[in-house]
């Protein structure tokens, strides 16, 4: 019986030999595969200027007691067919509809895919602008004037 640890075989028959090296470069594989996602997917910041809407948290909140002020409520309509987005209004007596009023879509993740449309006032509390290109999946809609902003959530499939 041959009790030692060296054997006759060349290095590159000995399983061991293979084990050892097989997880280090197992580690570097999965490290360069890291680096390419790291480098080929934009994350991006779901808002460039956090810092500055930080600081503006009280105008925030001023503008969300307006909307409860005027009662002011939103229903949107998005017609495919015609590539029309359809906003309407509902508030109490004390408010004045704007001629035009902005509107966002904010996608949960990445900003970069965020879209931002002024909408025109056609009739009455009724404005309207052409439908953008959005992904499928949960979006975030925020509805605005100087004063006053509406949130809400809209699922797109």
């Amino acid at each position: 019986m041959n009790n030692n640890i060296m054997s006759d075989k060349p290095w590159y028959r000995i399983p061991y030999v293979w084990m050892v090296i097989f997880f280090p470069a197992l580690a570097v594989v999965g490290g360069i595969i890291t680096a390419w996602l790291a480098i080929n997917s934009d994350d991006g910041l779901v808002m460039d200027d956090y810092y500055k809407r930080g600081l503006e948290i009280n105008k925030t909140l001023a503008r969300d007691q307006a909307t409860d002020d005027y009662a002011l409520k939103a229903s949107i309509e998005m017609r495919r067919d015609q590539g029309l987005l359809i906003l309407t209004l509902n508030a109490n007596d004390q408010f004045n509809y704007p001629e035009e009023i902005a509107i966002t879509f904010l996608h949960p993740t990445q900003g970069g895919h965020d879209k931002h449309l002024i909408l025109t006032k056609t009739y009455g509390s009724e404005y309207q602008a052409k439908l953008p290109e959005l992904s499928k999946g949960r979006w975030y809609i925020q509805i605005e004037d100087n004063d006053w902003r509406i949130l809400h959530s809209l699922y797109i499939d």
